[in-house]
């Protein structure tokens, strides 16, 4: 008898349906096709103990499974649950029932119990577009899934529940999410605040500079300034993820299963800080079987590296242009799979090996030129891509030891930080770009327009630090984005001014 089942098989950042074939014939054999790799060759061995653990078993008869289409690579043990109900029905174990209407997806424990999933939300997206009824998924999957308007999930603990709904017609309670309540109540204070900062404002500065026009940033001090620190408040004062941007992150953690238990749907943004041993796989991604990377896994959030320089080299050249592009292109023999890294990237850097060069109390203990050679690891069309370079200068001991510091609070930054948005938003209408930093030449040139007394102080600072072409759009941009918070149509001279400030840590202009 041939029965057939669908699952789905998750390809990047999209859903593919696969329907599994099951045909029983005479014979003692068990042939599994269709591209299937290790885990889901393995299946037998875990099929065969969940059934016989709940009363059922796998005919001694010839079984061929096949998995079509058949030149997609089928990875990973979650097409455990709709073989395991393609042999019952196929042996006549259980009726044979118009499975047509369902998606079914859950690897097998070996007492029949389902284990969680990667990628159920592309799944249940998948689903809905195909018309299909319903989906059965794990119980720990259901929220994530739920998610998803207009079609039923179904949240089953073991295979025996899947058998009673096709069999006994008794239907496991329908999960259910009101998607916009459960975005609502997710989004939160963040734990930490620019308050919690003690001084440091022209670095306060420039972070409200670089979350307005979504700047790139890099930080240059000593250890122990408050890098770090600031680093980690930079989410606070960003716009809240909208509706779209929050499912849209949610499906990336989904696909590399980094979601909580517990969560259904990102509501804040991504905050990622990857040690600086990490591979170029896990920070772009990729792999035999391509999973998003670190800096997708930022998508519109913060993607932060801390010491900068001690990165291996060809992990930072790789990020050049996910970091213009705002996306991740992995090519395979068969296939391509892209994923999005619309990122702000934050940098965090010591000036020298030992940390203390030019600083104000402590002497610098490096050999002559080793300053210039620890400098030189990060490369200059990698620097010329981060628009705001600032140096941190440690806090004095007064400030820090001052009780009551009124430093103004995160919500008062993001605030005008929103406000500053909200221009950017009118200014590119329903294009593409969304905030300054994403501006391309034409957009520079139709936006940027400067008068001669601001024309000529830039051409002067362009002389004196030696900048690139790549540097002379970077502060055109901040600079419209500090015009932006001032509410102002035009960029004046004073938002040059400030802007050509943020690239004094340009090569040409560091030395020994």
């Amino acid at each position: 008898m041939l029965v057939k089942v669908t699952g789905c098989a998750v390809i990047g950042l999209e859903a593919i349906p696969i329907t599994i074939e099951v045909n029983i014939a005479k014979g003692i054999n068990f042939f599994l096709v269709g591209l299937p790799d290790s885990a889901v060759k393995e299946s037998q061995h875990r099929i065969n103990a969940a059934l016989d653990n709940i009363g059922y078993k796998i005919p001694g008869k010839g079984i061929t499974i096949n998995m079509a289409p058949a030149d997609i690579k089928k990875e990973g043990s979650a097409y455990d649950l709709p073989i395991a109900i393609g042999i019952l029905a196929a042996s006549e174990q259980i009726p044979k029932c118009d499975f047509s209407e369902f998606m079914i997806m859950g690897e097998l424990a070996l007492d029949g119990n389902l284990r969680p999933l990667k990628g159920v939300l592309p799944m249940a997206i998948e689903t809905r577009n195909l018309g299909y009824k319903a989906i059965f998924l794990p119980k720990e999957n259901a929220k994530e899934a739920a998610i998803v308007s207009d079609i039923d999930v179904y949240g089953i603990e073991n295979i025996k529940e899947l058998i009673d709904f096709f069999v006994a017609d008794k239907a496991p309670p329908i999960t259910t999410v009101d998607t916009r309540a459960q975005f609502e109540q997710d989004i939160k204070e963040y734990p930490v605040n620019f308050a919690d900062v003690k001084g440091q404002e022209n670095v306060k500065r420039a972070f409200e500079i670089a979350a307005a026009g979504g700047h790139n940033i890099i930080l240059v001090g000593p250890p122990g300034a408050g890098k770090t620190m600031l680093a980690k408040r930079l989410p606070t004062i960003l716009p809240p993820l909208n509706l779209s941007e929050a499912l849209e992150t949610t499906k990336i953690h989904s696909v590399a299963g980094k979601l909580r238990k517990e969560t259904s749907l990102l509501a804040q943004r991504p905050f990622r800080s990857p040690h600086h041993t990490i591979s170029d796989v896990a920070l772009v991604g990729g792999g035999s079987f391509p999973a998003p990377g670190e800096i997708s896994l930022s998508h519109n959030g913060v993607l932060f590296l801390d010491e900068l320089p001690e990165f291996k080299r060809t992990v930072l050249e790789v990020m050049r242009q996910p970091l213009e592009d705002r996306m991740v292109t992995i090519a395979r023999s068969k296939y391509t799979v892209e994923y999005p890294a619309s990122f702000m990237l934050v940098a965090a850097m010591n000036p020298c090996p030992c940390g203390y060069h030019n600083h104000p109390e402590k002497e610098c203990i490096c050999p002559p030129g080793t300053v210039q050679r620890y400098l030189s690891k990060v490369s200059g069309p990698l620097l010329d891509r981060i628009d705001i370079h600032i140096e941190v200068t440690p806090v004095s001991l007064d400030e820090l030891a001052v009780k009551e510091y009124h430093a103004e609070k995160s919500v008062k930054v993001r605030d005008r930080v929103i406000g500053a948005r909200k221009i950017q938003n009118a200014r590119f209408g329903k294009s593409n770009i969304h905030c300054n930093a994403q501006m391309g030449s034409k957009e520079i040139r139709s936006t940027c327009d400067l008068d001669q007394a601001s024309l000529n102080l830039l051409k002067k600072a362009m002389e004196k630090l030696q900048l690139s072409a790549r540097a002379y759009d970077r502060i055109l941009k901040v600079a419209r984005t500090i015009a932006d918070l001032d509410a102002s149509d035009k960029i004046l001279n004073q938002h040059i001014a400030e802007a050509i400030q943020y690239r004094s840590l340009d090569r040409a202009n560091w030395a020994d």
